[in-house]
Protein backbone atom coordinates (compact mmCIF):
# COMPACT_ATOMS: atom_id res chain seq x y z
CA UNK A 1 0.00 0.00 0.00
CA UNK A 2 2.47 2.66 1.01
CA UNK A 3 4.49 1.12 -2.52
CA UNK A 4 1.14 2.34 -4.38
CA UNK A 5 1.11 5.84 -2.09
CA UNK A 6 4.34 6.87 -3.45
CA UNK A 7 4.38 5.66 -7.10
CA UNK A 8 0.78 7.00 -7.15
CA UNK A 9 1.78 10.29 -5.57
CA UNK A 10 4.45 10.87 -8.50
CA UNK A 11 2.19 9.92 -11.04
CA UNK A 12 -0.18 12.15 -9.88
CA UNK A 13 2.20 15.29 -9.89
CA UNK A 14 3.30 13.71 -13.70
CA UNK A 15 -0.51 14.03 -14.60
CA UNK A 16 -0.90 17.94 -12.82
CA UNK A 17 1.99 18.75 -15.05
CA UNK A 18 0.58 17.41 -18.22
CA UNK A 19 -2.58 19.92 -16.92
CA UNK A 20 -0.66 22.73 -16.67
CA UNK A 21 1.41 22.29 -19.68
CA UNK A 22 -1.82 22.57 -21.80
CA UNK A 23 -3.89 25.40 -20.43
CA UNK A 24 -5.51 25.95 -23.29
CA UNK A 25 -7.40 22.57 -23.34
CA UNK A 26 -8.06 23.02 -19.99
CA UNK A 27 -9.40 26.30 -20.25
CA UNK A 28 -11.83 25.13 -23.14
CA UNK A 29 -12.92 22.10 -20.66
CA UNK A 30 -13.69 23.94 -17.72
CA UNK A 31 -15.40 27.30 -19.53
CA UNK A 32 -17.86 25.10 -21.40
CA UNK A 33 -20.48 23.90 -19.06
CA UNK A 34 -20.48 27.59 -18.03
CA UNK A 35 -21.28 28.29 -21.45
CA UNK A 36 -23.80 25.79 -21.61
CA UNK A 37 -25.26 26.76 -19.18
CA UNK A 38 -26.03 30.23 -20.04
CA UNK A 39 -26.67 29.38 -23.43
CA UNK A 40 -29.66 26.06 -22.34
CA UNK A 41 -30.39 28.84 -19.54
CA UNK A 42 -31.58 31.67 -21.31
CA UNK A 43 -32.52 30.31 -24.59
CA UNK A 44 -34.36 27.00 -24.01
CA UNK A 45 -35.46 28.14 -20.43
CA UNK A 46 -37.80 29.87 -22.54
CA UNK A 47 -38.90 27.32 -24.49
CA UNK A 48 -39.92 24.31 -21.75
CA UNK A 49 -42.28 24.10 -19.50
CA UNK A 50 -39.89 24.98 -16.37
CA UNK A 51 -38.87 28.71 -17.93
CA UNK A 52 -36.61 31.81 -16.61
CA UNK A 53 -34.96 31.08 -13.30
CA UNK A 54 -36.74 28.02 -12.24
CA UNK A 55 -35.12 26.28 -15.34
CA UNK A 56 -31.88 27.63 -14.51
CA UNK A 57 -32.22 25.84 -10.94
CA UNK A 58 -32.87 22.62 -12.49
CA UNK A 59 -30.21 23.08 -15.01
CA UNK A 60 -27.34 23.61 -12.77
CA UNK A 61 -27.39 20.19 -10.73
CA UNK A 62 -27.80 18.66 -14.43
CA UNK A 63 -24.92 20.48 -16.13
CA UNK A 64 -22.93 19.55 -12.99
CA UNK A 65 -22.94 15.56 -13.22
CA UNK A 66 -23.18 15.99 -17.42
CA UNK A 67 -19.51 17.29 -17.03
CA UNK A 68 -18.92 14.63 -14.31
CA UNK A 69 -19.53 11.95 -17.10
CA UNK A 70 -17.26 13.66 -19.29
CA UNK A 71 -14.79 12.07 -16.81
CA UNK A 72 -15.20 9.01 -19.64
CA UNK A 73 -14.31 10.61 -22.30
CA UNK A 74 -11.30 12.31 -20.97
CA UNK A 75 -10.03 9.49 -18.98
CA UNK A 76 -10.46 7.32 -22.70
CA UNK A 77 -8.86 10.21 -24.68
CA UNK A 78 -5.44 10.02 -22.17
CA UNK A 79 -5.36 6.86 -21.31
CA UNK A 80 -5.18 5.87 -25.40
CA UNK A 81 -2.78 8.72 -25.99
CA UNK A 82 -0.56 7.22 -23.35
CA UNK A 83 -0.86 3.90 -24.56
CA UNK A 84 -0.16 4.51 -28.60
CA UNK A 85 2.75 7.47 -28.14
CA UNK A 86 4.67 4.57 -25.75
CA UNK A 87 4.51 6.17 -22.78
CA UNK A 88 2.73 3.49 -21.04
CA UNK A 89 5.35 0.95 -22.01
CA UNK A 90 8.32 2.85 -20.53
CA UNK A 91 6.47 2.71 -17.34
CA UNK A 92 5.59 -0.73 -17.18
CA UNK A 93 9.32 -1.30 -17.37
CA UNK A 94 9.59 0.63 -13.98
CA UNK A 95 9.84 -1.15 -10.79
CA UNK A 96 6.91 0.41 -9.24
CA UNK A 97 3.08 -0.48 -9.00
CA UNK A 98 1.19 -1.24 -11.34
CA UNK A 99 -2.21 0.43 -10.19
CA UNK A 100 0.04 3.66 -9.73
CA UNK A 101 -0.46 4.86 -13.36
CA UNK A 102 -3.89 4.51 -13.88
CA UNK A 103 -4.74 5.80 -10.30
CA UNK A 104 -2.38 8.66 -10.66
CA UNK A 105 -4.34 9.86 -13.80
CA UNK A 106 -8.54 9.14 -12.14
CA UNK A 107 -6.93 11.23 -8.76
CA UNK A 108 -5.42 14.29 -11.25
CA UNK A 109 -8.64 14.36 -13.24
CA UNK A 110 -10.65 14.00 -10.04
CA UNK A 111 -8.76 17.35 -8.55
CA UNK A 112 -8.89 19.36 -11.73
CA UNK A 113 -12.87 18.71 -11.44
CA UNK A 114 -12.81 20.05 -8.36
CA UNK A 115 -11.10 22.93 -9.29
CA UNK A 116 -13.19 23.43 -12.03
CA UNK A 117 -16.64 23.00 -10.04
CA UNK A 118 -16.06 26.23 -8.25
CA UNK A 119 -16.33 28.98 -10.93
CA UNK A 120 -19.49 27.06 -12.39
CA UNK A 121 -21.58 27.02 -9.01
CA UNK A 122 -19.95 31.04 -8.83
CA UNK A 123 -21.82 31.25 -12.39
CA UNK A 124 -24.59 29.37 -11.50
CA UNK A 125 -25.53 31.14 -8.32
CA UNK A 126 -25.23 34.85 -10.44
CA UNK A 127 -27.62 33.31 -12.33
CA UNK A 128 -30.34 32.85 -10.17
CA UNK A 129 -29.87 28.82 -8.89
CA UNK A 130 -29.95 28.74 -5.33
CA UNK A 131 -28.43 26.45 -2.68
CA UNK A 132 -31.96 25.35 -1.09
CA UNK A 133 -31.43 22.70 1.00
CA UNK A 134 -28.97 22.32 4.56
CA UNK A 135 -25.06 22.99 3.62
CA UNK A 136 -24.51 19.47 4.91
CA UNK A 137 -26.94 17.97 2.41
CA UNK A 138 -24.75 20.46 -0.32
CA UNK A 139 -21.40 19.13 1.08
CA UNK A 140 -22.52 15.50 0.07
CA UNK A 141 -23.69 16.76 -3.46
CA UNK A 142 -20.52 17.63 -4.24
CA UNK A 143 -18.84 14.88 -2.67
CA UNK A 144 -21.57 12.54 -4.41
CA UNK A 145 -20.58 14.47 -7.80
CA UNK A 146 -16.86 14.08 -7.36
CA UNK A 147 -17.53 10.34 -6.35
CA UNK A 148 -19.29 10.07 -10.33
CA UNK A 149 -16.42 11.93 -11.81
CA UNK A 150 -13.77 9.52 -10.31
CA UNK A 151 -16.20 5.65 -11.49
CA UNK A 152 -16.60 7.83 -14.81
CA UNK A 153 -12.94 8.17 -15.46
CA UNK A 154 -12.12 4.97 -14.73
CA UNK A 155 -14.72 3.61 -17.27
CA UNK A 156 -12.61 6.34 -19.99
CA UNK A 157 -9.54 4.74 -18.77
CA UNK A 158 -10.33 1.21 -19.45
CA UNK A 159 -11.99 2.06 -22.40
CA UNK A 160 -8.99 4.41 -23.71
CA UNK A 161 -6.74 1.11 -22.78
CA UNK A 162 -8.53 -1.34 -24.99
CA UNK A 163 -8.49 1.00 -27.75
CA UNK A 164 -6.78 0.62 -31.24
CA UNK A 165 -5.76 3.69 -31.80
CA UNK A 166 -5.94 8.09 -30.59
CA UNK A 167 -8.52 8.38 -33.00
CA UNK A 168 -10.77 5.56 -32.65
CA UNK A 169 -10.30 6.78 -28.81
CA UNK A 170 -11.73 10.59 -29.58
CA UNK A 171 -14.34 9.21 -31.94
CA UNK A 172 -15.68 7.22 -28.86
CA UNK A 173 -15.47 10.00 -26.83
CA UNK A 174 -17.35 12.31 -28.70
CA UNK A 175 -20.14 10.07 -29.21
CA UNK A 176 -20.59 10.27 -24.69
CA UNK A 177 -22.38 13.14 -25.64
CA UNK A 178 -25.33 11.24 -26.58
CA UNK A 179 -25.60 10.26 -22.77
CA UNK A 180 -26.44 13.64 -21.33
CA UNK A 181 -29.32 13.62 -23.88
CA UNK A 182 -30.72 10.40 -22.93
CA UNK A 183 -31.40 11.98 -19.28
CA UNK A 184 -33.01 13.97 -17.47
CA UNK A 185 -30.03 16.45 -16.89
CA UNK A 186 -31.67 18.79 -19.40
CA UNK A 187 -35.21 18.34 -19.45
CA UNK A 188 -37.70 16.78 -17.42
CA UNK A 189 -38.12 12.80 -17.97
CA UNK A 190 -42.49 12.57 -17.24
CA UNK A 191 -43.86 13.46 -20.67
CA UNK A 192 -41.50 10.87 -22.51
CA UNK A 193 -42.75 8.48 -24.17
CA UNK A 194 -42.82 4.91 -22.23
CA UNK A 195 -39.84 3.56 -23.51
CA UNK A 196 -37.76 5.99 -24.08
CA UNK A 197 -38.34 7.71 -19.48
CA UNK A 198 -37.41 3.69 -18.76
CA UNK A 199 -33.94 4.64 -20.60
CA UNK A 200 -33.36 7.75 -19.41
CA UNK A 201 -34.33 6.94 -15.50
CA UNK A 202 -32.06 3.74 -16.11
CA UNK A 203 -29.72 6.47 -17.01
CA UNK A 204 -27.01 6.95 -14.20
CA UNK A 205 -26.83 10.45 -15.12
CA UNK A 206 -30.38 10.61 -14.37
CA UNK A 207 -29.78 8.72 -10.37
CA UNK A 208 -26.72 11.56 -9.68
CA UNK A 209 -28.72 14.68 -11.52
CA UNK A 210 -31.83 13.56 -9.06
CA UNK A 211 -29.51 13.20 -6.04
CA UNK A 212 -28.22 16.42 -6.66
CA UNK A 213 -31.19 18.13 -7.31
CA UNK A 214 -32.55 16.87 -3.60
CA UNK A 215 -29.79 17.47 -1.60
CA UNK A 216 -29.48 20.68 -2.87
CA UNK A 217 -32.85 21.58 -2.49
CA UNK A 218 -33.99 21.80 -5.64
CA UNK A 219 -36.39 19.49 -6.31
CA UNK A 220 -38.36 16.72 -4.35
CA UNK A 221 -37.49 12.83 -4.87
CA UNK A 222 -39.83 12.03 -7.69
CA UNK A 223 -42.79 9.87 -7.55
CA UNK A 224 -43.75 6.93 -9.94
CA UNK A 225 -39.90 6.72 -11.63
CA UNK A 226 -37.95 3.71 -11.82
CA UNK A 227 -35.79 2.96 -8.58
CA UNK A 228 -32.76 4.39 -9.05
CA UNK A 229 -34.66 7.82 -9.79
CA UNK A 230 -36.95 7.08 -7.13
CA UNK A 231 -34.01 6.20 -4.81
CA UNK A 232 -31.86 8.90 -6.04
CA UNK A 233 -28.86 8.65 -3.55
CA UNK A 234 -29.12 4.99 -2.61
CA UNK A 235 -29.22 4.58 -6.92
CA UNK A 236 -26.51 7.28 -7.23
CA UNK A 237 -23.92 5.06 -4.84
CA UNK A 238 -24.99 1.78 -6.23
CA UNK A 239 -24.20 2.90 -9.71
CA UNK A 240 -20.73 4.58 -8.66
CA UNK A 241 -19.89 1.19 -7.05
CA UNK A 242 -20.75 -0.53 -9.96
CA UNK A 243 -18.42 1.18 -12.18
CA UNK A 244 -15.40 1.43 -9.69
CA UNK A 245 -16.23 -2.62 -8.79
CA UNK A 246 -16.30 -3.20 -12.51
CA UNK A 247 -13.78 -1.30 -14.32
CA UNK A 248 -11.12 -0.04 -12.02
CA UNK A 249 -9.66 -3.70 -11.68
CA UNK A 250 -10.18 -4.48 -15.25
CA UNK A 251 -8.13 -1.18 -16.26
CA UNK A 252 -5.56 -2.09 -14.04
CA UNK A 253 -5.25 -5.54 -15.03
CA UNK A 254 -5.64 -4.17 -18.77
CA UNK A 255 -2.42 -1.74 -17.81
CA UNK A 256 -0.43 -4.42 -16.05
CA UNK A 257 -1.06 -6.79 -18.91
CA UNK A 258 -0.04 -4.68 -22.03
CA UNK A 259 -3.16 -4.67 -23.90
CA UNK A 260 -2.43 -8.49 -23.94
Amino acid sequence: MSGLAYDGGAMLGRQLRRVRNSPGLTILTQTMPITMLLFFGYVFGSALAVPGARYRSFLVPGLLVATAANGVMTGMFQAAQDTHRGVMDRFRTLPMSRAAVPMGQAVADLLVTAAGTVPFLLVGLAVGWRVEGSTLHAVGAVALLLLFRFAATWVGIHLGLLSRSEEAAGQLGSAMFMLPLMSNAYIPTDNLPGRLRTIAEWNPISAVTTALRVLFGNAPVPVGSAWPVAHPIAGSLAWCGVMLAVFLPLAVRRYASGGR
